[in-house]
């Protein structure tokens, strides 16, 4: 993944748009295509998306088909495995350097704390099926990414977690259990980090709109919100959208229970495992 002519997710967009061209050009439909490579329809849509990558022979069998004349062959030997879905990459780019980091997460635990194991759950869990690189890319991808706790200056990382995030055994209750105490252990006490676990007794919720992240960007210069769903995600940047989705982050971390309490639940879950 560190060699330069490899583009990764931005090339997977670009590889998309050009088979889209080629398509279009060649007077072929989605379905018609589909059939010609043995995908379904919903596949080729989803490689024009570059929300998927070509596998198998899809890239020998289109290209003559669509006469790109080798041009889509080129292009799919920067396709690789980054890791990082296309529409995850401006998020992305906003993390890395924010100066506040702010999650709430209702069914399992969120990317920033979870091991490779519980990762690679996570991601073997996908439909339609993930092949082992892209496994195994997504979760390098995922671990580079909590390097930001470390990071200097460090920014402020807040979480607020769903009872369901923390007990609900993804991979398996041994996997979890370990997941849970690497929490407790090493992220729970850094000093730029809150955790905090919601009261499931609670009869009032702030959240029940469901997950989102909220940024607060380099040098806090301003804030965005981050919300992702079946297959793809958008970025609110304006008022009063964003003011809105700060002001019910607040009143969820004061519906939550404490960082001290949240701790000590934490790891009474993972020794019940």
């Amino acid at each position: 993944m560190n060699e330069e002519p490899k583009q990764g997710a931005g090339a997977t967009k670009t590889f998309g748009m050009m088979l889209r061209f080629y398509r279009e050009r060649a007077k072929y439909s989605q379905e018609a295509l589909g059939k010609a490579t043995g995908y379904s329809k919903s596949q080729v849509a989803m490689i024009e998306r570059g929300l998927r990558r070509p596998k198998g022979e899809f890239v020998p069998i289109v290209d003559p088909l669509l006469g790109a004349q080798g041009a889509l062959l080129k292009l799919a030997e920067e396709v690789v495995a980054s890791g990082v879905a296309p529409w995850f990459e401006d998020y992305l780019e906003e993390e890395i350097k924010a100066a506040g980091i702010h999650w709430y997460e209702t069914h399992l635990l969120p990317g920033l704390l979870q091991t490779a194991d519980y990762a690679r759950s996570v991601f073997s869990c996908a439909v339609p099926a993930l092949d082992d690189d892209e496994i195994e890319a997504a979760v390098a991808a995922r671990l580079k990414r909590q390097e930001v706790f470390y990071r200097r200056p460090a920014p402020l990382v807040t979480f607020v977690l769903e009872l369901a995030a923390i007990t609900r055994p993804i991979g398996g209750p041994d996997i979890l259990r370990k997941n849970l105490l690497h929490i407790r252990e090493t992220i729970a006490d850094l000093r730029n980090v809150t955790i905090q676990v919601m009261d499931d007794k609670r009869h009032v919720h702030a959240g029940l709109n469901g997950p989102f992240i909220l940024l607060e960007t380099e040098k806090r210069k301003g804030q965005l919100v981050y919300v992702e769903g079946q297959g793809g995600s958008y970025i609110l940047t304006e008022q009063p959208e964003v003011g809105d989705s700060f002001a019910r982050y607040g009143a969820l971390r004061a519906q939550a229970h404490s960082p001290e309490y949240s701790a000590r639940l934490i790891e009474q879950v993972a020794r019940g495992l």
